[in-house]
């Protein structure tokens, strides 16, 4: 199933103050895979930074500035989003603005019925413990390593990870492994173990047809194997 995870950067926490999306990123999954392909792009919010979101993201107004608005490449971005279900961490923010963006430019907002809220998934499997993006991809052991500040398209691939640990995508695999383990076994003890053998399927012509054609092959290379073991098999003269 076709998934897109998706995180904003913005200048501020509420878009009814004037706040604007600067960074949209969005990671194509399929069946919690992801793909390669990804929708990334910076946005001039067509107003200052302030100094809380700029230590948070470090996008600066200069950086911005020379960059599309919104309306210049959101046909671009609902052309890579279609229709599909949007995962994202802590989705009320993250749609609140961009429902923002869209009723600015005269368009319909996000759907409720296609989000995914990994916040809201993370809660109800970890009750009581802390469930930011950072802490679960510690619980995870998923490499922060790269992360010294949010990133709209880093952080959407950190969340691809810890949604396909929300779905128990690695248990997942480890179940499937073990169930291939038990047929396996399961069918070496069958064989180990059959009462009596198979009665042959071929019928007397059909095994007489195959010895005629089989005489027509010169020097089958079988003929060698027979060879050796009937040598193997001759009584040894004193």
């Amino acid at each position: 199933m076709r998934e897109i995870v998706l995180d904003t950067e913005t200048t501020g926490l509420d878009p009814s103050s004037g706040h604007r999306v600067v960074e949209i990123g969005a990671v194509e999954i399929s069946n919690l895979i992801p793909t390669g392909r990804y929708f990334h792009c910076y946005l001039n919010p067509e107003r200052d930074m302030p100094e809380d979101a700029f230590r948070v993201h470090g996008l600066s107004y200069e950086f911005l500035a020379k960059h599309k608005v919104f309306k210049e490449i959101v046909a671009e971005f609902l052309d890579f989003i279609e229709d599909v279900p949007l995962v994202i961490h802590n989705a009320e923010f993250d749609t609140r603005f961009l429902n923002a963006e869209f009723a600015l430019i005269d368009l319909p907002p996000l759907s409720a019925a296609r989000i995914i809220d990994t916040l809201a998934m993370a809660r109800r499997r970890h009750p009581g413990g802390p469930n930011s993006l950072d802490a679960l991809c510690q619980r995870y052991a998923i490499d922060l390593s790269r992360r010294d500040k949010h990133g709209a398209l880093l952080d959407a691939n950190l969340l691809a990870e810890v949604y396909a640990e929300l779905c128990g995508g690695r248990q997942a695999a480890l179940s499937l492994q073990t169930v291939h383990a038990v047929r396996i076994a399961a069918s070496d003890d069958l064989l180990r173990n059959r009462p009596h053998s198979l009665a042959p399927r071929l019928s007397g012509e059909e095994e007489k047809a195959h010895r005629a054609f089989v005489a027509t092959i010169k020097s089958p290379i079988w003929d060698r194997y027979l060879e050796s073991d009937e040598s193997a098999s001759a009584p040894v003269s004193g």
